[in-house]
């Protein structure tokens, strides 16, 4: 009977519905047998707290997720959605220069956890700047009057810098500026399991594993076909996926691990850890 429960067990792994991760998630779902898996599909806060509870085996989670509890977290090696300069997908528009935003509120997504933490550090330790953060369900379509910055990330991100607002005509890309003061590259999320979750899956885990190594090399590999399937075809060009797809990098070797140990370090600074 034990064994027919192992049998049907599946592993939850956590599903970014975002631009940046479609090549991964497309080659897994349609190139591996999924039969013990079940995705389950949130933004990061929300898999963020779905990892932390048990709701999820195993997910692309913020990077700050990771460090705050890292005693509990094991990463999944080699993989990370980081950049070495310009991410395109996480944007503070603004109608001001960052250097002019002293003391005024700025509202971030509530989608987000780690850009906000890495939106302080830009904020407070490259321009010394002290702004009032708020969360905020934010919406293109109807920006509130009520701040002068928005953070946004995601596809939100993209379309915002494809359609620019005439109104906020300054437009700073969280990535570069975080390359332009550190000359490192930023990590934003990490493939991570609970450690004390996983052990009855492990069989299943190490599965995975395998299968998002595959997956990693063969998006790589096939961004042109993959950007024909993309849910954003019809909002950026197919050479516009490329191009943003190229710029991240969806490994994790030692120049990311030195990147996230400064961010780790500025998070301490500021009492965000």
């Amino acid at each position: 009977m034990q064994r027919d429960a192992l049998n049907q067990q599946k592993l939850r792994i956590g599903k970014i519905p975002y631009a940046n991760l479609f090549p991964i998630f497309y080659i897994l779902e349609n190139e591996c047998d999924c039969s013990k898996y079940e995705f389950v599909e949130g933004v990061p806060s929300a898999l963020n707290k779905m990892l932390r509870t048990g709701e999820v085996d195993v997910s692309p989670s913020s990077s700050i997720e990771y460090l705050r509890h890292s005693d509990e977290y094991a990463i999944v090696e080699n993989h990370s959605i980081s950049s070495t300069g310009t991410v395109g997908s996480i944007i503070l528009l603004s109608r001001k220069p960052i250097e002019e935003l002293n003391g005024l509120p700025v509202l971030t997504s509530s989608q987000s956890e780690t850009s906000v933490v890495l939106l302080r550090i830009i904020f407070e330790r490259f321009y010394k700047v002290k702004c009032d953060l708020k969360t905020a369900d934010i919406h293109l379509d109807s920006l509130p009057s009520s701040a002068e910055a928005y953070l946004l990330i995601g596809d939100d991100a993209l379309r915002a810098v494809k359609n620019k607002n005439a109104e906020f005509s300054y437009i700073y890309d969280l990535g570069e500026l975080w390359h332009k003061h550190t000359g490192l590259p930023f990590t934003y999320a990490l493939w991570i399991y609970k450690k004390d979750c996983c052990k009855e899956k492990a069989e299943l885990l190490e599965r995975f594993k395998s299968d998002l190594n595959r997956s990693n090399k063969r998006a790589l590999e096939n961004f042109k076909m993959i950007a024909a399937e993309s849910p954003l075809k019809g909002i950026l060009t197919e050479n516009e996926l490329i191009s943003y797809w190229k710029q991240i990098s969806y490994d994790f070797g030692d120049v990311h691990k030195k990147g996230l140990e400064l961010f780790r370090k500025y998070s301490e600074e500021l009492g965000l850890i």
